[in-house]
């Protein structure tokens, strides 16, 4: 414990306090570590659900969907047709889970971009060229778009981050942390398609999956609307927390400043990087360019039946092999340029890697899909979402309240459980249907989900790359602890939680869709 706590200093009230606090969020990290991995506790509920089905199954229980024909008896997993069912289809389960394949298939592009080079030079080349006064919103901005790398963005762009400030003569501790904290606490809240709206938008359809006659398929641009406005809003406030209120404390109490080099790499783009870069630019303007031939001109083979886009479109269902080459084409080109690509063997080593790196989540995936194929087969995930919904309508809670209330949930179940994609698994098969008997489409809960799910990431001790940030705090502040990042992350938790719930209400009061094709309310 002593290793993740302050040294001892002259006494005072407001050092002991803080002391204290760091002590107590060691024990609860210790505590969270201690947790099985994920796929334990997804197995255990596997098996609850298991054992409740069949219980409930023995009194013949049944629950009747709106606009169904007949009620469905809720069936058991420890029974002759449940046994049978699992043998039967839990290949396909798994097969079939949506998030497998587009977290998989977008991770073979990320791999190749990340292994070349492509992405860090990006970020380089972005954050170098702004001035010394612009910094902290060029910082939040990058922090936000870096998403597209999913969680590498958060070991990648703080430590660049801290260069960068330091370079241009600011405090690198508000370019680390400040970095991370936008990163973390508005994770997937980009102008981008990333591969965790692809996740996020398998598992939500899974969900569905007993009211998929109610409401509208989610995908990956579902929430994208949202994600550009929020983007926007976001970039500024990160820009002046760090500026007024991070920056300045930090100065206050002498963290980082005058540090010297904590780091070996350079934040400076060299001439052959700046090279590839451009190469890499003309590759994508021509993918792009391709892509545009296929949906503009009247008649495209990505237009719909009816000549557009919306609510349905071969151009939608072509987001993750779209995002997947605009990621693939320029990275290949841009690690050819640079000798790091030089045959089709170079590509596959990196994907595979990719797909390596991943093996925890695809180990995860299995029990993930055995877990939802088993609430929906047994008729509980129907059962909950029609008991649900109608005890909201009893209390007469089916406004914009029980929206608000989720979210506050949300925020709090985020505290113990850090993984969204786990989080959402969890509670995604409930609320989505129960929410959709009340009049909400599965792509707005969806999109409250990530207020709560983000907001409060960044204060969470169970949170893997906090002990990483730390790591980097510690070579500018040898003495610091997690209680010190944890302070320093509180207001930008409550200034994010407070404007990403005001855009969404301000989606909602207007019945502006949060994506292309996706409602607020079921028509």
């Amino acid at each position: 414990m002593s290793t993740l706590m302050r040294k001892k200093q002259a006494p005072a009230p407001v050092t002991e306090k803080k002391k204290f606090g760091a002590a107590t969020l060691d024990r609860i990290e210790r505590a969270g570590n201690k947790l099985p991995e994920p796929f334990a506790p997804f197995l255990y509920l596997f098996l609850a659900v298991g054992l409740i089905s069949t219980v409930v199954s023995w009194f013949n229980v049944s629950t009747t969907l709106p606009g169904a024909e007949a009620p469905t008896l809720i069936k058991g997993l420890f029974t002759g047709e449940g046994i049978t069912w699992l043998m039967t289809t839990a290949v396909e389960n798994f097969i079939g889970f949506p998030p497998l394949g587009v977290v998989v298939t977008l991770l073979l592009a990320v791999g190749v971009a990340e292994r070349t080079g492509l992405l860090l030079v990006l970020v380089k080349s972005t954050l170098g060229r702004a001035p010394g006064w612009a910094l902290p919103y060029v910082i939040a901005l990058v922090a936000l778009c870096a998403h597209i790398m999913s969680d590498a963005s958060i070991l990648v762009i703080p430590p660049i981050a801290a260069l960068v400030f330091r370079a241009a003569g600011r405090n690198p501790v508000a370019g680390l942390l400040g970095s991370y904290a936008v990163g973390i606490a508005a994770f997937s809240c980009t102008p981008f398609i990333t591969s965790t709206d692809a996740l996020l938008a398998g598992i939500s359809n899974a969900a569905a999956a007993p009211v998929s006659g109610l409401v509208l398929p989610v995908t990956a641009v579902s929430n994208l609307f949202l994600n550009i406005v929020l983007a926007g809003v976001l970039t500024v406030a990160g820009g002046l927390v760090i500026d007024k209120v991070l920056e300045p404390r930090l100065n206050r109490t002498g963290v980082g400043v005058n540090a010297a080099a904590a780091d070996e790499a350079s934040p400076d783009v060299t001439a052959a990087e700046k090279s590839a870069l451009r190469w890499a630019g003309l590759a994508l303007l021509v993918v792009v360019g391709l892509f545009l031939a296929l949906a503009l001109p009247a008649g495209a083979p990505l237009r719909n039946e009816a000549g557009g886009f919306l609510p349905k479109s071969p151009l939608l269902s072509s987001v993750i092999f779209i995002v997947f080459c605009v990621l693939l084409a320029p990275a290949i080109v841009y690690g050819a340029r640079l000798r790091l690509v030089t045959n089709i063997q170079s590509v596959v080593e990196m994907m595979g890697q990719a797909v390596k790196d991943a093996v925890s989540f695809i180990v995860v995936a299995f029990i993930l899909a055995q877990f939802l194929a088993l609430f929906t087969w047994s008729g509980l995930a129907s059962w909950v979402a029609v008991n649900g919904a109608q005890t909201l309508k009893d209390v007469n809670f089916t406004s914009y309240g029980a929206i608000i209330a989720f979210i506050a949930a949300v925020s709090i179940l985020n505290l113990l459980i850090s993984s969204g994609s786990s989080l959402w698994t969890l509670i995604a098969a409930v609320f989505i249907p129960m929410f959709a008997l009340i009049g909400y489409e599965a792509g707005f809960v969806q999109a409250a989900f990530r207020v709560g799910d983000s907001a409060t990431q960044a204060l969470t001790p169970l949170n893997p790359y906090l002990v990483v940030i730390l790591g980097f705090l510690r070579k500018y502040e040898p003495e610091a602890g997690i209680g010190s990042i944890i302070a320093r992350m509180l207001p930008f938790t409550a200034v994010f939680w407070v404007l990403w719930v005001l855009v969404l209400t301000l989606f909602f009061v207007t019945g502006t869709g949060t994506g292309p094709g996706m409602d607020i309310m079921v028509d």
